[in-house]
Parts: C-alpha cells; sequence; structure tokens
C-alpha cells in the first residue's frame, strides 16, 4: 500500500493554440516590459522606476482577469440554461487548472500561494452565476470553514450547521450544493462519525482537502496563570495533550462540538480558555495565550467534500468504496486481491460496525484511480462474487496544494 499519487499526463493539460485578443496582447506586452531590468544602472534599482513598473504589470494582471471573467461568463452561455449555480461547478476542470499552475510555477512564490490565487479567481468568476452554498461544521471560525474557503475560495455564501450529521443532511436536501466534513486527522486517526454517516447517506465524495492545523490557547483575558478551565473540541485535546500536560496540568478540560463552539464559550469568562484556530479568537474577540500548541508540527487534517453526483476523471483521482463482506474465509482478501492484480494502490482501509446485523462490518477503501477508468471497473466487477453490497462513495481530484 502506498499514498503515492499518479499524475499522467492528460488531454486537459495540452494548451491548444488560439488567437490571442487585443487585451491579451495588451497585457502580455505589459508583462513582458515589467520582466525587464527595473534600472539602466548597475547601482541600487530606482524606487520610483520599480514602483511605475509594477503598477503597469497590476494594470495587465486586472485586465487579464476581466478578460478571464468574460470567457467564464461565455461558458455558462455555451451550456445554455442551467438550473443552479452548482449545474455549473466542475471540480475536474478546476483540478486541472490547478496543477498547472503548480506545474509552470517556477518561483519565487510557493506553489501554496499561487494555488491561492487561482482558486479566488476561479471562485470570483463562477460566482457571476450565483455563489455556491457550501455546508460546514460551523458555527464561524471553525477548521472545517478555513477548509471550505481553501477548496471553494471567498466568493461563496456558507451555511455553518451544527453538526456533521447536519451537513450530510443539507446537502442530500439540496440545501447546500456542497458541504466540508472532516474525515481523518494525521496525528488522532480517522473521524468516525463522518464515516458513519456513509453507512446510510447517498451522497458522494466530490472533492478533499487537507488542511495544516495549528491550535491556538485563546482567552478574553489573555493570561494563562488566569486559566482554570479549558473548553475544546475532543480530537483538539487529542492533539495538544502534552502540551497541556506541560502548562495547564490541573485545568478543567470541557469537550464541546466544535472549536468555534469553545471559543464563543470562552469569551463570557476570564478563567476560560478554548482551543481553537487564531481564526476564532478574531471571530469572537479572543486573545492569543499560546500556540501554535499541537503537539506535532505536521498537523494536518484531510477533508471531505460532499456533493450529490460522481464527476468525470481529472487525470489524478481517487476513489473511495464502501464494502459489505460476505462472511467465509478469506473474503477480505477476495475483495482486495483485484485492486493489486490492477497496478491499483490502495491508500487507506478501515473497517465499521455495518449496521447490517451482528458483528456485521463494513470496510472503508481509498483507492488511487477514477471508477471510470478501465482498472478499477474491471477490480470492482472481479469483487463482485464476494461482497453483499459495493458502494462508489465518490471518485474525485486528489487534493492539490
Amino acid at each position: 500500500m502506498t499514498g503515492k499519487s499518479r499524475k499522467p499526463v492528460t488531454a486537459a493539460s495540452k494548451k491548444p493554440a488560439r488567437t490571442k485578443s487585443a487585451a491579451t496582447k495588451t497585457a502580455s506586452s505589459k508583462a513582458a516590459a515589467g520582466k525587464a531590468a527595473p534600472a539602466a544602472s548597475k547601482g541600487k534599482p530606482d524606487l520610483a522606476e520599480l514602483r511605475v513598473r509594477i503598477d503597469g504589470i497590476d494594470r495587465s494582471i486586472q485586465a487579464l482577469i476581466a478578460e478571464r471573467a468574460q470567457f467564464a461568463g461565455q461558458v455558462g452561455q455555451a451550456k445554455g440554461k442551467l438550473a443552479a449555480a452548482v449545474d455549473y461547478y466542475r471540480p475536474e476542470r478546476e483540478a486541472q487548472v490547478l496543477r498547472r499552475v503548480v506545474d509552470r510555477n517556477g518561483g519565487p512564490l510557493n506553489d501554496d500561494v499561487l494555488v491561492r490565487v487561482f482558486r479566488e479567481i476561479m471562485s470570483a468568476c463562477l460566482a457571476q452565476q450565483e455563489p455556491l452554498k457550501i455546508g460546514f461544521l460551523g458555527p464561524e471560525g471553525t477548521h472545517s470553514q478555513q477548509a471550505v474557503y481553501k477548496h471553494f475560495g471567498h466568493s461563496i455564501h456558507g451555511l455553518p450547521l451544527g453538526s456533521i450529521e447536519e451537513v450530510f443532511q443539507e446537502v442530500e436536501s439540496g440545501a447546500a450544493d456542497f458541504g466540508v466534513v472532516p474525515v481523518e486527522n494525521s496525528t488522532q486517526g480517522t473521524i468516525q462519525s463522518t464515516l458513519d454517516m456513509f453507512l446510510t447517506s447517498d451522497v458522494k465524495i466530490c472533492g478533499e482537502v487537507e488542511l495544516r492545523v495549528h491550535q491556538h490557547l485563546l482567552s478574553r483575558g489573555g493570561r494563562l496563570e488566569d486559566i482554570e478551565r479549558v473548553y475544546s473540541h475532543p480530537q483538539s485535546f487529542a492533539q495538544c495533550k502534552a502540551w497541556l500536560r506541560q502548562h495547564l496540568p490541573h485545568a478543567e478540560k470541557i469537550p464541546v462540538s466544535s472549536n468555534a463552539e469553545a471559543a464563543r464559550r470562552a469569551r463570557n469568562a476570564d478563567d476560560a480558555a478554548a482551543i481553537a484556530g487564531i481564526s476564532a479568537g478574531t471571530v469572537y474577540g479572543l486573545k492569543n495565550v499560546a500556540g501554535p500548541i499541537e503537539d506535532r508540527p505536521d498537523n494536518t487534517t484531510r477533508f471531505l467534500v460532499l456533493g450529490r453526483e460522481l464527476f468525470p476523471p481529472s487525470g489524478n483521482d481517487r476513489t473511495s468504496l464502501l464494502v459489505f463482506i460476505k462472511d467465509q474465509p478469506g473474503a477480505l482478501f477476495n475483495i482486495l486481491a483485484p485492486i493489486a492484480k490492477h497496478g491499483l494502490s490502495m491508500n487507506r482501509i478501515e473497517s465499521r460496525p455495518g449496521h447490517t446485523g451482528l458483528w456485521q462490518y463494513a470496510f472503508f477503501i481509498d483507492v488511487a484511480g477514477h471508477v471510470d477508468e478501465d482498472g478499477m471497473r474491471r477490480s470492482l466487477e472481479e469483487m463482485a462474487d464476494f461482497v453483499e453490497e459495493v458502494k462508489v462513495l465518490g471518485s474525485y481530484p486528489v487534493a492539490i496544494a
């Protein structure tokens, strides 16, 4: 088993030649001029001239963004009259665009910075039709909200909800176009409540987000010595247990539904604190007492993007399966063997009570590839004799930057 992702060359990665518009030509020539040496002399660059060059590049960038927005509008017209904004959104297309951004990047900006910039441009262009409605585990200020913005940009309408179950329900009913829920943490493992919802829900996974999670201790007064109780989500307590043991060994630890809810409660007393992201402190007016305080510096949470349909391949995808096996010797081997036979990399496997009978289990399996690809289709066909049921939970682009 390996988590290594394949990045095959796809037709979408080839850029067809086309005649540049006048706006593109003008903007390109200005951008090219901006790359010239800022000053003729070999000494210190002239500040005024540098600012003139930067202003010229800014005008070029703005003209190109406007032109892109116009073409995005024409794409909407080409698709015809559709029911809602969700009908215009194509995650596989966005993934292809962002991969090309990463492939073209030669610095000095990091990949994640450029991906974030392009994500916001695409978000704003899509919102010309109508902002997408995205449900997430609220209230405002949660890491789930940060994952929403990382994946969809800020030109959306966020719907903070009270539980992971509500996010599934709002997506399934159509009240939300998409939803974002946490599924696993690199330190503490799987969020079981998310997996259990797939046992009964018909929603599909259509994307994933990986978010570096930094935990901070926040309070109204900002003084560590005043804190007698700490509110947080159980996962965050687990991620910070060594720090808490060292710095707040006697403080009462009170679990709540989300870190933003922890921040909301902590704002009411000087002797209370919350473990949450720094954005929650901004939303609820709390001071940063300490942080980051997570025990592992690479602490990362993976989120799933929920929708109502499967999308075409993007060229670098992952498929999530829910498999109910028949109770017989070698049952698990029989469903994994076709995956290995067809050269597919299994990224994750986990069992949960199947809710189909006493001691009956279902297996959640993540496999590299898309369900429309030949190897995946053949694997599913060959394991059919050894399973009670296989649900394709989703085939979706692998997380980018």
